[in-house]
Order: C-alpha cells, then structure tokens, then sequence
C-alpha cells in the first residue's frame, strides 16, 4: 500500500512560498509558507499535518484496539499537539501529547485504559515518529 502527496516550493526560505497537494484531492495546491510554520501566521504547515494525521490513526487504532476487547465506541475525540522546538540550530519534532476523549459503552476505566495505551504503542504514526508521545485518554 502506498500513500502519496507532493509539495512545491519557490523561493527562499523566509520570502518563498509552497503548496502541499494530495492524490486524493483533498489537499490541492494548498498554501503554506515560512510564516506559516514558523510564527503565527494562518494557514497550514507540514507539522500540522503531521498532528491531523496521528489524531486521526490513533482513533482508529483505538477503534480496533476496543473492536478486539467486544467494544463499540460511541465516539473518539483525539487533539494532537505536536512541539516543534530549534534545538542545537535545527529545528526538531520533540513531543506528540493525545488528548482523548471517547464515549465507549459499557467500557471498564481499564479496558479502556489498555487499549489506548496499545493504540498509542501501535498506531502506524506512533510508530514513524521519534519524539515522546504522551496521553491523556479518559470515557467521556
């Protein structure tokens, strides 16, 4: 299985500008720049995709970590929040915290606790990034 997307970038670091696109579409020349990664101007940047991406893997792998206990979640709710800090000159992806919020019928604190536990371990974007992955799961 393969997954992809571009990027195109003109100019220079501080004054260029890129677009991300996705062969799915839904990222289609989508802007992004140095001021949209590095202060706080709006717009996307490649970190914030990368935080979209582990909330959404880790919901469903805490969809089939519950699925294999018996359990049908309600709803999983996952913010991401990736830290991004310029260490030694470069700048480096240090933390993922998961903030999760889940509606799981009939789910014990510790079944629950188990599977997001292995859904963090687990999931495919936990697993690619390395940085220190902290969370905060509880039944909502």
């Amino acid at each position: 299985m393969q997954r992809k997307a571009s990027a195109v970038w003109k100019g220079g670091l501080k004054d260029g500008k890129g677009t991300v696109s996705s062969t799915s579409g839904v990222l289609s020349n989508t802007p992004y720049s140095f001021t949209t990664r590095f202060e706080n101007t709006p717009g996307t940047n490649p970190e914030e995709l990368i935080a979209a991406a582990h909330a959404a893997c880790f919901s469903m792998a805490l969809s089939a970590q519950l699925g294999g206990a018996k359990l049908t979640p309600e709803s999983i709710s996952t913010a991401a929040t990736l830290t991004m800090e310029n260490i030694e000159g470069g700048w480096t992806i240090t933390a993922v915290h998961l903030d999760v919020v889940a509606k799981v019928p009939g789910a014990s604190a510790e079944a629950f606790t188990t599977a997001a536990q292995n859904a963090k371990a687990g999931c495919p974007v936990s697993k690619v990034l390395n940085a220190k992955i902290t969370m905060d799961a509880k039944l909502g």
